[in-house]
């Protein structure tokens, strides 16, 4: 017997990979360099040249065994200590490889996080506008995903409601800073007033609520905007780091929870992942990409160019009469749509081929997204079939 709930998600696909399909069949029939795909965020800027020389000359030096093989199940250890030595050195953090695990990607990260430190049943908080996957993240767990309502006009977050939906049955509070999608970067202000919230609560139910927290755009900061290190605000935080977005190495899905030194449990949670594992196939990371990442981590791929392509589609937007908060980090720019039903906005988007995502996914209907993950000269070359859909639809 087929196992009903796995069925019925095939009814409920992630929007941003059918939009994704249907750009690459539209590209098929009139070139993709002529449909303007602001659909999925892949990075797009190449990976660094000293990543590539790694890779080469761990292939030329090292035994084959340790590069293909597998690695502990607790990750390897000289790469954790690395990750841990980078984590100090730039967060002050008294981190150790004991509090560092290896994982495939951010999404095996949280996959982590989330069994660690919840049961079925428990209630996981988030704040909208949030990456969609978090539901199945979560709630395939027997977790319960909650989502707080937007703060619509800074994307920060809205305290007055998160006070009212957290209660005994919150294990974890999942946010996402710098944000996907509004590209908002949580203030120092907003982070101390979250631990603050969740010290008094944790207080006053007697037990812990984990704070996890997604920073796979981490790097990808704009203007001098200051990007807080959130563990450095609340001992009880687990960190869920992916390289995919600062070395541009998606596909090779690497990344690692890192546990707060400060955390009482620290090292068993750690030890913990290695067991969760086990029952979730997310065990043993690549051994050679891990090594490479180590052999790299203090660099990051050119992410500038998401800051001009993020200038100018701001400046477009906004003199198009967007309504457009300006994103301090990410690859990623999320205005409100001209019309209420954000679907009907991006439906009508696609027959002047542009992509774009409605915001109803990410908790925040009316709104839509734009991944500028892409070439300058295609963002560019947008503008004009941005503005004839504008003009054409809502003049």
């Amino acid at each position: 017997m087929l196992v009903q709930k796995y069925k019925d998600m095939l009814g409920n696909k992630s929007v941003i990979r059918t939009l994704s399909e249907f750009a690459a069949a539209r590209g098929k029939e009139i070139g993709y360099e002529n449909v303007f795909d602001y659909s999925l965020g892949n990075p797009s800027v190449p990976v660094p040249g000293e990543f590539t020389e790694a890779m080469i000359r761990l292939l030329q030096e090292k035994d084959s065994a340790e590069l293909h093989g597998y690695s502990p199940s607790l990750g390897i250890y000289s790469v954790r200590e690395k990750i841990a030595e980078s984590l100090k050195s730039r967060f002050g953090l008294p981190y150790k490889a004991e509090h560092i695990f290896p994982t495939s990607g951010a999404a095996g990260a949280i996959a982590h996080a989330v069994r660690c430190v919840s049961e079925p049943g428990d209630e996981i908080l988030t704040f909208a506008p949030y990456f969609p996957e978090y539901g199945p993240y979560v709630n395939l767990t027997g977790a319960e995903l909650k989502v707080v309502p937007a703060d619509r006009e800074k994307f920060q977050i809205n305290f007055e409601v998160f006070c009212q939906m957290i209660s005994e049955k919150t294990a974890a509070v999942l946010i996402n800073t710098p944000n996907n999608p509004s590209g908002a970067v949580y203030s120092e202000e907003t982070l101390k007033k979250l631990a603050e919230v969740l010290w008094e609560k944790s207080k006053e139910y007697g037990q812990k609520i984990y704070l996890i927290s997604d920073e796979p755009y981490r790097e990808i900061i704009f203007g001098g905007i200051k990007a807080p290190y959130v563990a450095k605000y609340y001992a009880d935080t687990l960190t869920c780091y992916s390289f995919s977005k600062s070395l541009s190495l998606p596909g090779e899905r690497i990344g690692y929870v890192a546990v707060n030194p400060a955390c009482g449990e620290a090292e068993t949670i750690v030890q913990m992942c290695a067991q969760i594992s086990r029952g979730i196939g997310h065990n043993c990371p690549s051994s050679i990409i891990q090594l490479a990442v180590a052999e790299t981590i203090e660099l990051t791929s050119d992410l500038s160019v998401y800051e001009t392509n993020m200038n100018i589609l701001h400046r477009e937007l906004t003199d198009l009469g967007f309504v457009c908060t300006r994103p301090g980090g990410t690859f990623y720019i999320f205005p409100k749509a001209l019309e209420e039903d954000a679907v009907a906005f991006c439906n009508k988007a696609l027959q002047y081929d542009l992509v774009l995502v409605p915001g109803d996914g990410f908790g925040c209907p009316g709104f839509f997204r734009m991944a500028y993950c892409i070439d300058t000269e295609k963002v560019e070359r947008s503008l004009p079939a941005l503005r004839k859909f504008v003009e054409s639809e809502y003049r």
